[in-house]
């Protein structure tokens, strides 16, 4: 009998012997699969096992690598091939995702190489921090402006972009106040920078206050924010201050929620970005707002 089984609830995999297991993407598995639950659904046939995976980190799933690395485990071999070693994949369309694909995802993704630090999103992010503080408006210039709204738990924020010096000149993050002053805040902000393009989160809450906006004559897109969308304003970001394309203002909550912002990938292949367990990415996710305007905020582009 050959079955099929998911580890989205390890312990249903509990039963009789078995005489092999594969377990595919097994980096993204509890940790408590192989060692508590099928390691001793092996024991009585002496049963063997295949583990095969992206990497993800330095995981147990590193560690079992190690063992197969180690000529004094004799029972473990570790094999290890990468995109290239693939004679279907074409090396033309490796090099446009090795072009547009961040260096993290692009090393554990095609080049299957164990990062210490996989699950951290952004990089060289105190090298980016270089933009002036106390910038002034100059005429003359393109600003584009992200906004990620919030009002009890989570923070409104307002992140403003030059866009031929490709630098953040300001930042506002607030809570704790009503719609009309949130909006209030926003236009006084913009009565300022006068921005080109104003990209403001749509999904919910923020689907009144775009409207309420373009009604004063604010030049605000929306943008639905899902899975997918999320994930290519992430990864442009992050492409962006891997290459040194992006200043940043040398804000202490900026860089932390970028510091600590995070990857996580689900057991069905995809990923999930967001900030951890009790923390915030309000500016991160205005900054990639600002940031996808810059790059597509051109006539005929659907933010949708």
């Amino acid at each position: 009998m050959i079955a099929i089984r998911s580890t989205h609830y390890p312990d249903n995999l509990r039963g009789a012997g078995l005489d092999f297991a594969v377990l595919d993407e097994a980096a993204f598995m509890e940790p408590s699969v192989w060692p508590q639950i099928v390691r001793p659904m092996l024991l009585e046939r002496r049963g063997a096992a295949m583990f095969l995976s992206t990497p993800f980190g330095r995981n147990w799933f590193y560690e079992l690598y190690c063992l197969g690395q180690d000529p004094a485990e004799p029972d473990w071999a570790a094999f290890r091939f990468s995109s290239y070693d693939n004679p279907y994949i074409s090396r033309e369309e490796l090099a446009t995702f090795r072009r547009q694909t961040p260096e993290r995802i692009f090393r554990e993704e095609y080049l299957a190489e164990f990062i210490e630090d996989a699950g951290r999103v952004f990089r060289n992010l105190q090298e980016a921090a270089t933009a002036p503080v106390g910038a002034q408006p100059q005429a003359g210039r393109r600003y584009v402006a992200g906004v990620d709204w919030g009002r009890e738990h989570d923070y409104t924020a307002i992140v403003i972009i030059e866009a031929e010096t490709r630098r953040v000149v300001a930042i506002d993050r607030f809570r704790g106040v009503g719609w009309a002053l949130q909006r209030g805040r926003l236009v006084a902000l913009c009565q300022r920078w006068r921005p080109a393009l104003i990209v403001a989160e749509a999904n919910s809450i923020g689907a009144p206050n775009i409207e309420a906006l373009q009604a004063e004559g604010l030049p605000v897109r929306p943008f639905t924010t899902t899975a997918k969308s999320k994930r290519h304003i992430i990864e442009r970001l992050a492409l962006a201050l891997e290459r040194g394309e992006l200043a940043l203002l040398p804000d202490e909550t900026l860089l932390h929620e970028l510091a600590t912002y995070q990857l996580e990938r689900l057991v069905g292949g995809g990923y999930r970005y967001g900030a951890p367990v009790g923390g915030h990415d309000d500016t991160v996710m205005a900054l990639a707002l600002a940031w996808y305007g810059v790059l597509y905020g051109g006539a005929g582009v659907d933010f949708a």
